[in-house]
């Protein structure tokens, strides 16, 4: 009998519903023994027009935290008995998310969402739902409320 989800996508921000997010996706995957990608988005839709010195600096240092995030992600994976392949991306969120879902056909995306957090933007605004709309598959949804380790 295969696996419900084979082909997992795990996105993670490194906020507490992405730690849990990041939890609950490496112990599906871990049960289900899914093939686990792991994927680190700086977003830069929240980004002006026109980069100067000081925009160049933080966009840099933005993008430093995104890859150290990245690393974290797979560090706690493999302590949980996963093994992912990670995946950094500079961009819009909804945009690289359905990409590689559909890239590596993936069965489940997982992800962390606050209604007032880093996600939330991505269902406002011209991108509101787009990512449902774009995904090829279920999309798994973790609200947290504490900090997850």
């Amino acid at each position: 009998m295969l696996a419900p989800f084979s082909r997992i996508l795990l996105c993670y921000d490194g906020t507490p519903e992405g730690q849990r997010a990041l939890r609950c996706g490496a112990m599906l995957a871990r049960q289900l023994q899914a093939e686990t990608h792991l994927l680190s988005i700086m977003d830069t839709t929240c980004w002006s027009n026109g980069f100067g010195v000081l925009a160049s600096a933080s966009f840099e240092m933005d993008e430093r935290d995104a890859r150290k995030t990245l690393e974290e992600g797979i560090v706690r994976l493999h302590a949980w008995g996963v093994s992912a392949q990670g995946h950094f991306e500079v961009g819009s969120a909804v945009e690289h998310i359905a990409r590689l879902a559909h890239a590596i056909h993936a069965d489940l995306i997982v992800l962390g969402h606050q209604p007032q957090g880093v996600f939330a933007r991505w269902w406002t605004g011209e991108n509101h739902a787009g990512l449902l709309d774009r995904v090829p598959c279920r999309v798994l949804f973790e609200v947290a409320d504490s900090l997850v380790d």
